[in-house]
């Protein structure tokens, strides 16, 4: 039986964590923090039945060798200086913030504004898009859980991208149940705000999220092919659940037949994976509180079925493919357990 910790608990990431330990056959709750909330119990900040007492992350620090794992689900800048202290002390560590996830400083200083202060550590990290990395996954002590638009977007295009058939310009419109933005009080995401609406931002080239479509897809890509995205995120007045709808064009020659033949040989037996079939689109009903991405593939044109324009449609549960449940799912891989092990 493996112990857990989780840095950020009382958040809905960290939250799903703690429900997903519960289901989990062979994990175990060890510590679990909040700063704002420390003092109180889970119980006192959700609707659970838990008791868990929440401790500030500077114990939690202190209490590392009591835990195996630790996850981490801290805003963006903040996972830094407790990923170094529970690094030097050789526990797993998970990371679901985005400072771990690209591969060198200056583009993370490029789409977050700030500096990096513990750079010498992103080489140690595995990027944790499980269908896509596994093996360097297996045995990690260290792993960077993709964000939910990459996965979302990633694992629809990345056997495509491999094969060398994605043409380079890729338009995605996008849209994140609330839940996404996380757990703060912010006007845009309130109840008033929010319900009988749909909108945009961060439209074009300017999503921080981008950073990870373009490492996963060009360092996949062969050759010198680059990536051109225009994406266009949107907030979606449901609690939970990514739609990524995606426009591109394909190599000429490349059929229909042929795509979806590539994409059942590279998902094939992946549990977590589901392609629907010619005539079926992905919609949130198809993930929403499952660990699945669900693909939908459709010509653009019904006159010219096997013509070069497609769309593809990727769906997610952002918190759970998109966040906690592949955190899990990594964890698993990196432990030699099964890899549905609490996601089923």
């Amino acid at each position: 039986m493996y112990r857990a910790g989780i840095a950020g608990a009382t958040g809905y990431t960290g939250y799903e964590l703690v429900k997903l330990i519960h289901r989990h056959p062979s994990l175990e709750l060890g510590w679990i923090t909040s700063e704002s909330n420390a003092g109180k119990t889970m119980a006192d900040v959700h609707a659970a039945p838990w008791e868990y007492p929440l401790i500030p992350i500077d114990e939690a620090m202190q209490r590392a060798d009591e835990v195996d794992v630790v996850f981490l689900c801290l805003p963006h800048a903040a996972s830094m200086t407790p990923v170094r202290a529970f690094a030097e002390t050789g526990v797993r560590v998970i990371d679901l913030s985005a400072d771990f996830r690209l591969q060198d400083a200056e583009t993370y200083t490029r789409w977050y504004g700030v500096e990096h202060s513990v750079p010498d550590l992103l080489p140690e990290f595995a990027y944790g898009l499980c269908e896509v990395n596994r093996e360097k996954i297996r045995g990690a002590n260290k792993i960077a859980v993709p964000g939910c638009y990459p996965t979302s977007i990633n694992l629809a295009l990345w056997p495509l991208a491999k094969a060398g058939w994605l043409q380079e310009r890729v338009i995605v419109d996008a849209k994140s149940g609330v839940s996404g933005a996380g757990r703060k009080a912010k006007l845009v995401y309130s109840f008033v705000e929010a319900h009988d609406n749909f909108s945009p931002y961060n439209v074009g080239y300017r999503h921080r999220h981008i950073a990870e479509m373009e490492q996963v897809l060009n360092e996949a890509a062969p050759g010198e092919t680059r990536y051109r995205f225009t994406f266009s995120p949107h907030l979606l007045p449901v609690n939970r659940g990514m739609l990524s709808t995606i426009y591109i064009s394909v190599t000429d020659g490349v059929r229909e037949a042929d795509i979806r033949d590539l994409y059942a040989r590279t998902y094939a037996g992946e549990p977590f994976i589901h392609l629907l079939p010619p005539g079926q689109f992905a919609t949130l009903r198809h993930t929403t509180h499952t660990n699945t991405c669900a693909i939908s593939i459709t010509p653009v044109d019904p006159g010219r079925p096997d013509g070069p324009d497609y769309v593809v449609v990727s769906s997610i549960d952002n918190l759970l493919k998109g966040a906690s449940g592949q955190a899990m799912q990594n964890f698993n891989i990196a432990a030699g357990i099964e890899e549905t092990a609490g996601l089923l």
